[in-house]
């Protein structure tokens, strides 16, 4: 019997293992890029569809695997490198397989959140319109250990140190476990040409230097990630994914806590006094009950500072405060509201939503259509996420 490769059979084994609460003809789709990391991820779930649920007692059954190639047009030759991608991904028996280009015309953020944004919605829109059960994402062990170390640089708390998801919604990460150099050894044990993104290279001038100006994932890739290693020894990577897994096991159960909050603190609020804020929001818009998010002040006051900020960060986000915007700074000036009252006016939030207090309730309302976030008060954040 042939030897299998060590780092094939382990990246098989990722993919088998997402594969296996599939059904016999559900349709998966892998996101190709043409790099490394997902080429190693179609040749996986080429290999792995055809041989679902097989053991030494079952014949096993096949699922449909397709493939979606995303073309940002960003680079020059794009086009090219999207359409190799295709090609491989069909020599490799996936159908169907289908090149889409990105939408980056209502795209927010730097340029890298809206490409991501694009992806994601390029991404959904064709599963929505094949019926596909999942979709694959090539990122990996080094991909996670980046995230948590940009989470924890810009001061991000314990959701964006718990780094990417291994699943959410039809998006799985069967690699999360798997290093970088075991997906370019699946690539050479099965004989795949990868491309090689050129904004994860680190450029350097003419007398070798490195430029000084590159992304910053980049710039934690090829510089911040090796002088760890260097320095505090081999595992680095391993221990940042460990720290990801723990985490994002904390930050769900404090996240459903923080729902609980939330939920209690309107429902207080509706059966609160009604008339005050009615005439209230004769005078001012933003109390109109209808409008937004009405808690109750008691409520969020007598909560643990750890939930009420949590509840409060999901108030912002029920009003249409994209995520990534809705940084700590936010949050504080909600909380203030709260638990630091002292006739201070409205908070603006990300988009140009707004937050007040009155007659014992903290309204939060979203901004009129087309409004962006303006006048006074915190600001968001330029950093994106993941």
């Amino acid at each position: 019997m042939a030897r299998v490769d060590p780092a094939v059979a382990a990246a098989r084994n990722a993919v088998r293992a997402v594969l296996a609460p599939l059904g016999p003809d559900d349709l998966v789709l892998v996101a190709c890029s043409g790099g490394a990391d997902s080429l190693a991820l179609a040749a996986s779930l080429a290999a792995e569809a055809r041989r679902v649920g097989r053991s030494v007692r079952s014949r096993g059954y096949a699922v449909r695997a397709g493939a979606v190639v995303v073309d940002h047009g960003l680079q020059a030759g794009s086009a090219q490198v999207a359409a190799r991608a295709a090609e491989q991904c069909r020599a490799l028996g996936l159908d169907p397989v289908v090149v889409r280009d990105a939408d980056r015309s209502s795209g927010a953020g730097g340029p890298e959140a809206a490409a991501r944004d694009a992806r994601y919605a390029a991404l959904e829109a064709y599963a929505a319109e094949t019926g596909a059960a999942r979709v694959l994402l090539g990122h990996t062990l080094d991909d996670q250990a980046e995230q948590v170390l940009l989470g924890l640089a810009r001061g991000a708390g314990a959701r964006s140190l718990a780094g990417m998801p291994r699943e959410r919604g039809i998006f799985h990460r069967p690699f999360l476990g798997l290093r970088r150099a075991q997906t370019e050894a699946v690539c050479a044990a099965s004989g795949l040409e990868y491309w090689t993104d050129p904004t994860n290279l680190l450029p350097v001038l003419d007398d070798g230097a490195p430029a000084a100006f590159t992304p910053l994932r980049s710039r934690v890739r090829g510089r911040v990630l090796p002088v760890l290693e260097d320095t505090l020894g081999p595992g680095v990577a391993e221990a940042l994914g460990r720290t990801a897994d723990q985490l994002r096991d904390d930050a769900d159960l404090l996240d459903h806590l923080a729902a609980d909050l939330l939920t209690e603190a309107r429902s207080a609020s509706e059966d609160g006094v009604v008339s005050p804020r009615r005439a209230a929001a004769e005078h001012d818009p933003v109390l109109e009950p209808s409008s937004g998010v009405v808690l109750d002040v008691g409520v969020l006051e007598r909560a643990h500072p750890a939930l009420r900020r949590r509840a409060l960060r999901l108030a912002a986000l029920a009003i249409g405060c994209k995520p990534s915007d809705t940084t700590a700074r936010h949050v504080d000036a909600l909380d203030a509201l709260v638990v630091s009252w002292s006739g201070q006016g409205s908070v603006h939030l990300p988009g140009g939503a707004q937050a007040r207090r009155a007659c014992g309730s903290l309204f939060l309302r979203a901004a009129p259509t087309g409004i962006s976030d303006g006048g006074t008060g915190v600001r968001p954040s330029s950093t994106t996420q993941e």
